[in-house]
């Protein structure tokens, strides 16, 4: 009997932000198919017996290859096993989910997607900056700063010009080229901006500089992935929205 896969979305950090639908999957698990960026305390709800599978990348490090992910998946679920691929944040931005499931759908194995948190908008909320505001933005784009090898570079220029708040994933090894780029396509130099790292944890740092200082100031402050950047004027909303815990 073939079994199922859950891709299930851990959110941005924080364990508890994992959804009810996402923990009951994870507790019901014979099989754990986990991300780098997923908490591991979020493991220990897996019950007694459950296989784990590290599958973790960081930058420029895939040591597990994704169609060999994927392989993992067929075979785990072809075992009859009910399978859990755990993902940091949602499984559809930006995290390769819909590619795990095109490659399950292919082999005929039935899966399902529980929704998570994105960082984009939830590690931003835990930092105590909106993305969006009435008086600020009532728009948000989120981007990815690292495209896939061959793949032409985001146009920074576009983006420089749209309206609202702009959240980038994924951008810290590029944040200097980023910054440089979207000043020099008409980004006021004085554009509130941040970096958030390690969104939601009890690690978390934020940095709020000028687009113009953001690079150098995260650089000198020993700023890293995996962290969030977030550039628009409601990051000048910080000063009002951080709480506890946001800092």
């Amino acid at each position: 009997m073939t079994g199922k896969v859950w891709l299930v979305g851990a959110g941005p950090g924080d364990p508890g932000l994992l959804t009810v639908k996402g923990l009951n999957c994870l507790r019901e698990a014979g099989a754990v198919v986990f991300d780098r960026l997923v908490n591991p305390l979020l493991l220990q709800e897996a019950p007694a017996g459950c296989e784990l599978h590290d599958v973790g990348k960081e930058a420029n490090r895939h040591p597990i290859p994704q169609p060999q992910i994927n392989q993992i998946l067929i075979d785990c679920a072809s075992r009859g096993l009910r399978v859990v691929r755990l993902k940091g944040g949602d499984p559809f931005v930006f995290g390769r989910g819909s590619e795990e499931m095109q490659a399950l759908r292919e082999c005929g194995i039935e899966c399902e997607v529980v929704p998570g948190i994105t960082s984009a908008i939830g590690g931003l909320a835990a930092a105590g900056i909106p993305v969006t505001h009435r008086d600020f933005a009532s728009s948000f784009h989120v981007v990815t700063g690292h495209l896939q090898d061959g793949k032409e570079p985001q146009d920074w220029g576009k983006l420089a010009v749209l309206p609202g708040t702009l959240v980038i994933l994924m951008g810290m090894s590029q944040i200097q080229t980023i910054c440089a780029a979207l000043m020099s396509a008409g980004k006021p130099a004085d554009t509130p901006a941040a970096v958030v790292m390690r969104a939601s944890t009890p690690e978390q740092k934020v940095l709020c500089a000028p687009l113009s200082a953001l690079a150098q100031e995260s650089e000198a402050a020993g700023f890293h992935a995996p962290a969030l950047i977030v550039i628009g004027g409601v990051v000048s909303l910080r000063e009002i929205l951080a709480f506890s815990g946001s800092a």
